[in-house]
């Protein structure tokens, strides 16, 4: 890079200057004379920052860590350790980590490498899945890490290096459109006075841009080469998770300079609307304040898995129960039976048999037995629901119905451990900006004198339009036949309906041909194309579009490609309030140090006149004050107050002369609330020039104010202007969902999920936000949680106002417990400060018990870590599965904290994507997401485990009773082939068919029938009984197979020659049996067959029958007492006899269970397989629609709850206006 390169924009206005940005905050003489700065003393503020000088801060003791970030879980040095751990956090692998180790001893009823080597297959298996979604992350990680950025190396010569090199210390220069790489002191920009825009959506969620301005001590740093003498010092704080305050000062040419959040760049914001700006590293990786808001990357287990432990508990308190039985058994027999079996030379025998330490025997034998009974635990679980859940997580990243085509993003499931905790979310806690919205705001209606205009109709209108229309022409079809009066009220009724939805539906003329504006979806000709001016009220319209054009804090700029200007604004209502003014004639089109130039197209339309309006103050908007006023002088020489804000704010400052259009503009507002939009109220008043230059002597004096009283003065002040208003209408503006947000929102909240919204932005928007996606609706009832004003109260002020908040969750609850109205709907709305105080240990409970039993909660303001905190508060609190949602660097806390985090991979950085556990690429996708596919994974996962039980259980018992039939001599009834093959092979696929095929209902369906969903929050397919069940079950199939063939195969010829079963055949044929029974239980078990399931199940049964033949055919050496053992049994008709007669008896229960559960008492997926079954769904789709209207779970947020609450609505005006018109005498008709 050249030196001396960067050179900045003269002749710019100094932005620093105008009132909107000075009005808040001392001038710069005042704040940067380098008298003195903040006080840095004691604790918390020890970093000293060499600046320039970088290389002062690479030892001890002004060591810093470096840019390097990593959201990974391991390293190099901590995997093996780490993973190691996590495997055997596990129940199941620690007791085979145990009998693996018993396997080398010579009490081993199997070889070492039997034992041994199953677990390392299963452990190495699991590891090497958790080293692959690892180095995914690291691979993120390092894209972040590797991103380039200017850096200041010696003699002012800046050369280009990664992220991750820079140091605390370093000069860096960032240019438009780049992310900032750490946390900066703003030195210099490409504005004369310093100035600069970030947008720090990836921080707070906030798109709207926020000013920056460097000290005035560094303003002459404007180019490369004034660095190469630069030398300064930075005291300041330490690294802290607050993203909205820091202290420090500087030391720069014998001065000290305090330094405060408007001069620091935070890590991962974005450079806007500036050519470049130079800064100093303060704080580097870790260090950062987002980072300092992240949280390590946790390892997460599901509820199922969790669950799954105390069934291995469980499992193994009974394989200790049998092994102590066959333990005291195998002691008796020695002692007793053993001195009377000469051949079994009792006394020359080991300690394992000796009659005379019978004890030590059955100790050993313990240990035998807890070996040779370890199939009742089945260590092929784990790493089959590893295949099963990797191949689910397959699944979810290739579903083309969750791929977004405009950016060409797939859903990924970057975690694979969490399948199943899809379908158990109770609680959905999701970020706001990028996430539910777009933050693309469209001006679509408005209030002028009086009089709505905008014919756009919103969803809500139009779906309640729809339904009431086809209601009365079931009304009317139900009434034929009726008395005369019954069809006069139709007619009168349909009529009075008919002028309703014509208001409601009226069409869009040419609106095919009419092309987009950006921020702009109006239509209504009486305004468009200077119309207004035939209006009644022509001069209070002109003074409506005047407001917009002119009130607001904007700066134009011309679009090269168009010809009109674009406007870069603080928030996007403002940017569409101006497109609008353009649309309809008023386009601001210019601004300097003092003056705004509007291109009017009045009084003459076509020909466009310049005006001037000189700004003399401007008021800011905040969150606090809930409006904005701009005072102006106009061409004619008249002061005017233009003031535009909250209708609530707006209304009560009005003067009695200007509530003309009040009554009519509030129910407009109303109107347009109940629709979704947000609204502002628009107002002005005339000033008398001495009466403003008093305010205006007043107002700087509260301005140059310093001291703790400068805000309160500047809002007295503010407070004398703006009264006495002349109310001139209202403004209505869409926020634009992302696509399909309220659909999904509807779905979701049917389905019985709770949604939380946790946004950086202001109160007023995210209630707007709440409307339009219909987690709030007009009628419902707001509990608003504030901080009362801590000045007020004095001493105590923090335990005062924590009372208060007490006071205010326990005064709702009071109000909700004795609401009467069964429609109800309470909403809780609280913002950062008061959230501050409910998340403290004594206050928390009461908030989530307030929250809990609220339709919606919606957290405002609140920081990356209030997130996190909430996002704890409500697992911990409610103990219930969470899913927290975000696409930003703010929402990586709560995501991890999450039992479940979905990240948006968004446009906006990857910060939520890398450290989430699935990805998406919209928000709708977490309908498909949750309903269907969570849906799924939860019930394969937990029919999975519990046959896997059923048959471990079937096998293992077996082989206890044959112990005790033969003395409890640890003598295996079955081959160690037989064994091996068990688990590995013969039942391992068709088990892992059924978790990664089995579908109970249809994608579609489970859209459909979102109630559907309540089967996971309810964990009905793995409770304790349903788990017991499948225990019983598979206890009572051991007992059928071992004793149907004992006492078969015992005492009956068996071959031709009369003899009865052997060993050998009474294994094979008892493995026979288990191999069938087994398969043929999965097959009823299985609600969907495909080509493959059928594979796996009947192969598997072929495959045993293929390997006995096989097998019997080796070597004698190798096969021992099973050669020939197929060929030995298949000719024997009692061999077929006995596996047909087990086989069935065992599955006898089961078949009956299912048939009588679906007669008498189906569950839901039962009902819709019987109608997708017979059809009905095509040849009866009134019970279909009924079916699917019954599948719902109550709730009182959602679009549909918004669309019944209309119809509710326009029955009740239909009702009035039928009541009206019935008590009018009707004339008697003509010719009577």
């Amino acid at each position: 890079m050249a030196v001396g390169g960067g050179k900045r924009k003269r002749g710019k206005i100094l932005w620093s200057k105008l009132y909107s940005f000075s009005c808040v905050q001392p001038s710069t003489l005042e704040s940067d004379d380098g008298d003195g700065g903040h006080s840095l003393e004691g604790p918390g503020f020890s970093r000293v920052v060499y600046c320039n000088q970088s290389h002062m801060h690479r030892r001890a003791p002004l060591w810093y860590p470096n840019n390097c970030i990593s959201t990974t879980k391991y390293n190099a040095v901590t995997f093996l350790p780490k993973a190691t751990f996590e495997q055997f956090r596990r129940v199941a692998n620690l007791y085979f980590l145990l009998a693996a180790a018993l396997s080398l001893t010579p009490v081993a009823p199997f070889s070492a490498v039997s034992m041994i080597a199953p677990l390392v297959f299963v452990v190495g298996l699991s590891m090497a899945k958790e080293a692959l979604e690892d180095w995914r992350r690291f691979m993120q990680d390092l894209k972040v890490n590797s991103r380039k950025v200017s850096v200041h190396k010696s003699k002012g010569q800046f050369v280009t290096k990664t992220w991750e090199k820079l140091r605390v210390g370093d000069v860096v220069k960032v240019e438009k459109d780049q992310f900032f790489p750490a946390d900066l002191l703003l030195l210099s920009s490409s504005y004369e006075d310093g100035i600069c825009y970030v947008e720090t959506m990836n921080l707070d969620g906030e798109t709207n841009l926020k000013v920056k301005r460097a000290l005035e001590v560094t303003l002459p740093l404007d180019g490369d080469a004034a660095f190469v003498d630069f030398t300064a010092m930075i005291r300041c704080e330490d690294p802290n998770p607050s993203l909205y305050t820091f202290v420090g000062n500087l030391d720069y040419q014998d001065k000290v300079f305090p330094i405060d959040p408007s001069q620091v760049l935070l890590r991962d914001s974005k450079l806007r609307n500036t050519e470049f700006v130079y800064g100093v590293v303060i704080f580097t990786g870790p260090d950062t304040k987002v980072m300092q808001n992240a949280m390590k990357s946790p390892s997460k287990r599901s509820t199922i898995e969790k669950q799954m432990d105390y069934i291995i508990y469980f499992m193994f308190n009974i394989l200790v129960f049998i092994s102590l039985v066959s333990s005291i058994g195998f002691a008796a027999k020695t002692k007793f039976s053993m001195p009377k079996w000469w051949y079994m030379r009792p006394q020359h025998t080991t300690n394992l048999y000796d009659p005379n330490r019978a004890v030590l025997s059955g100790v050993f034998h313990l240990v035998t037995a807890l070996i040779l009974y370890g199939y009742l635990i089945p260590i092929s679980l784990y790493v089959s629901i590893e295949v099963v859940k990797v191949l689910q997580a397959t699944f979810i990243d290739q579903d083309i119905q969750m791929y977004d085509e405009e950016t060409g993003v797939t859903a990924e499931a970057r975690t694979s451990n969490l399948n199943e905790e899809l379908g158990q979310v109770v609680t959905i806690l999701s970020d706001k900006t990028g996430t539910l919205t777009c933050n693309q705001m469209e001006f679509i209606k408005c209030s002028i004198a009086g009089v709505s205009y905008g014919v756009s109709s919103t969803d809500v209108e139009i779906a309640a339009a729809k339904h009431m229309a086809a209601d009365r022409r079931r009304r009317k079809n139900s009434s034929k036949g009726d008395k005369d009066s019954q069809d006069s009220f139709e007619e009168q009724d349909s009529q009075a309906a008919e002028i309703e939805l014509e208001c409601i539906t009226i069409s869009r003329p040419d609106t095919a041909k009419k092309p987009s504006i950006k921020g702009f979806a109006f239509e209504d000709g009486r305004l468009m194309n200077q119309s207004w001016l035939k209006e009644p009220e022509a001069e209070t319209h002109l003074m409506f579009f005047r407001i917009l054009a002119v009130c607001h804090a904007a700066i134009p700029v011309e679009n090269s490609e168009t010809g009109n200007f674009n406007y870069e604004a603080e928030s996007p209502d403002e940017a569409a309030l101006l497109v609008a003014a353009r649309e309809f004639g008023f386009e601001f089109c210019r601004r300097t140090q003092s003056s705004v130039f509007v291109r009017e197209q009045y009084p003459t339309p076509g020909q466009p006149v310049e005006r001037e309006y000189k700004i003399l103050n401007l008021l800011e908007f905040s969150s606090k004050r809930k409006r904005m006023s701009v005072i102006v002088q106009t061409e004619d020489g008249e002061i005017l107050l233009m003031c535009k804000g909250a209708d609530s704010i707006i209304l009560e400052r009005l003067a009695e002369s200007g509530r003309t259009f009040e009554e009519a503009t509030i129910k407009h507002l109303n109107e347009y609330g109940e629709a979704g939009l947000r609204t502002l109220a628009v107002a002005y008043k005339k000033l008398e020039e001495s009466k403003y230059l008093a305010w205006n002597a007043e107002f700087i004096k509260a301005k140059t104010t310093m001291g703790a009283d400068r805000e309160n003065l500047l809002e007295h002040a503010s407070e004398l202007m703006e009264r006495d208003l002349i109310l001139v209408g209202a403004t209505a503006v869409e926020d634009k969902l992302q696509k399909g947000v309220p659909e999904c929102i509807d779905t979701l909240a049917q389905a019985g999920l709770k949604i939380w919204v946790l946004t950086g932005d202001k109160m007023e928007t995210a209630i707007n936000i709440g409307y339009s996606c219909s987690l709030l609706r007009q009628g419902m009832k707001r509990i608003c949680l504030t901080v009362m004003n801590a000045e007020s109260v004095g001493k105590d002020s923090d335990k005062a106002v924590k009372e208060d908040i007490l006071w205010q969750i326990r005064g709702a609850a009071e109000k909700m417990e004795f609401e009467k109205d069964p429609h109800a709907a309470f909403a809780l709305i609280i913002d950062g400060k008061a959230l501050a105080y409910a998340l403290e240990n004594d206050v928390k409970q009461h908030f989530l018990s307030l929250a809990v039993e609220c339709a919606s909660v919606i957290c405002c303001r609140v920081s990356p870590k209030q997130k996190a905190l909430v996002t704890r508060l409500v697992k911990e609190g409610t103990g219930r599965t969470t899913l927290a949602i975000g696409d930003g660097a703010n929402d990586v806390g709560m995501i991890q904290e999450a039992h479940i985090g979905v990240g948006i991979s968004g446009v906006e950085g990857m910060q939520a994507v890398m450290a989430s556990d699935f990805s998406i690429s919209q928000f709708r996708f977490l309908e498909k997401l949750l309903l269907v596919h969570g849906h799924w994974c939860y019930k394969r996962i937990a029919q999975m485990i519990c046959y896997f039980f059923y048959k471990n259980i079937t096998f293992g018992l077996t082989i206890f009773y044959f112990e005790a039939f033969t003395g409890f001599s640890g003598q295996s009834v079955y081959d160690d082939w037989y064994m091996l093959l068990f688990n590995v092979v013969l039942t391992s696929l068709p088990v892992i068919s059924l978790g990664v095929f089995e579908q109970d209902v249809s994608a579609d369906v489970c859209v459909q029938f979102p109630a559907l969903y309540q089967q996971g929050p309810k964990n009905l397919f793995f409770d304790w009984s349903r788990v017991y069940g499948w225990m019983v079950n598979g206890l009572y199939s051991s007992i059928i197979i071992f004793f149907f063939n004992a006492f078969i195969l015992g005492k009956q010829a068996f071959r031709d020659g009369g003899q009865i079963a052997d060993l050998p055949v009474l294994g094979a044929t008892m493995f026979t049996c288990i191999i069938c029974t087994v398969n043929c239980q999965i097959a009823l078990t299985m609600s969907h067959f495909t080509w493959i399931q059928h594979a796996f199940v009947w192969g598997s049964i072929a495959t045993w029958y293929l390997f006995l033949f096989l097998y019997g055919m080796l070597s004698p050496a190798m096969t021992g007492d099973s050669y020939h053992i197929f060929i030995d049994i298949a000719p024997s008709p009692m061999y077929w006899i006995v596996i047909l007669l087990t086989t069935a008896t065992c599955n006898l229960p089961y078949f009956s269970h299912i048939s009588f559960q679906r007669a008498f008492r189906p569950l839901d997926h039962h009902i819709i397989q019987e109608i997708k079954h017979y059809k009905k769904d095509v040849k009866d789709e009134r019970m279909w629609r009924r079916e699917r209207s019954k599948a719902r779970q109550k709730t009182k947020i959602g679009f549909t709850v918004r669309v019944e609450a209309k119809i509710r609505q326009l029955k009740g005006k239909l009702q009035k206006m039928h009541s009206s018109l019935s008590s009018l005498p009707f004339p008697p008709e003509s010719g009577s």
